[in-house]
Parts: structure tokens; sequence; C-alpha cells
């Protein structure tokens, strides 16, 4: 007998525990939870955090407003992480509190990316073609 195909992406709990830590932590940086001078003057967006399939590490994708000092913005996180999973621990009910990572969200440069693609001049010279006409003759009877 064949075993059944694992599946690709993550499971329904890793996103769901995914965003409850992503609520978390938003909410612990627009709340000023975490004091350090450097988020101080930051807005700082978490688009994303990924769960390992046993719940025990989440990696958490930062990008700070306007994608300017990311570096800093990192290593105070990186310096904060014991209290932040502290907290993720007290404010999301899980068994284990998982370690947590913080990396350069790198999404936004892929959509730049996409766009500038997108915007070229080949692109936009192949999305502008005109579409083949092919000429139906409604005269012509195909029965005779």
């Amino acid at each position: 007998m064949a075993k059944p195909a694992k599946p690709s992406g993550p499971s329904q709990r890793q996103l769901r525990v995914g965003e409850l830590i992503r609520h978390a932590l938003a909410d612990m940086l627009s709340r000023g939870d975490i004091h350090d001078d450097v988020l101080a003057k930051h807005v700082v967006t978490v688009p994303e955090v990924r769960l390992s399939p046993d719940l025990k590490l989440a990696t958490a994708y930062i990008m700070p407003l306007g994608g300017q000092d990311v570096a800093p913005v990192l290593k105070a996180l990186d310096s904060h992480k014991r209290y932040i999973r502290g907290e993720i621990a007290h404010r999301v009910n899980l068994k284990y509190a998982p370690d947590i990572r913080f990396r350069a969200d790198e999404s936004f440069a892929e959509a730049e990316r996409i766009d500038a693609l997108l915007d070229s001049e080949q692109v936009r010279r192949d999305t502008l073609r005109q579409p083949l006409k092919i000429d139906q003759d409604d005269d012509r009877d195909d029965d005779r």
C-alpha cells in the first residue's frame, strides 16, 4: 500500500498559531511594551510568522515602515527575545512557548521586483498587443 502524500504546506494548526503569535507580537510592538530606544523610533510591521511542524520554533518576519534600518531593529528584537517569548507565552495559550527567530521580510522587495518586471518594455509590448482576429464568414453554409 502506498503511503499518503505529505502535505506540501503548513498545517492548519501551524497557520492558526502563527497568526496568534503575529497578532501578539504586533500588539506588543504597537503599544510599546518592549522598552528599547531603537524600537521606539520605528514603526515595525510583522507581515508573517511561520512555525515549525512541532510548534517549537517560530520565525517572525519583520519590516520597519519604509524599509529603513532593518539591521538595528532586528538586533534590538534579538536582544529582547527572552522577554518577547515570555509575553507570547502569557498571551497565547500554548503548552510550550516557541523559540522566536527574527528575520527581515523579503516579500516587499520581491513584490517590487515583480512590479519592475511587469513594467518593463518587453512585457508592456506583449500585454498591449492586440489579439489575433479570425475572420468568420457568416454567409458560408457548411452543409452544402
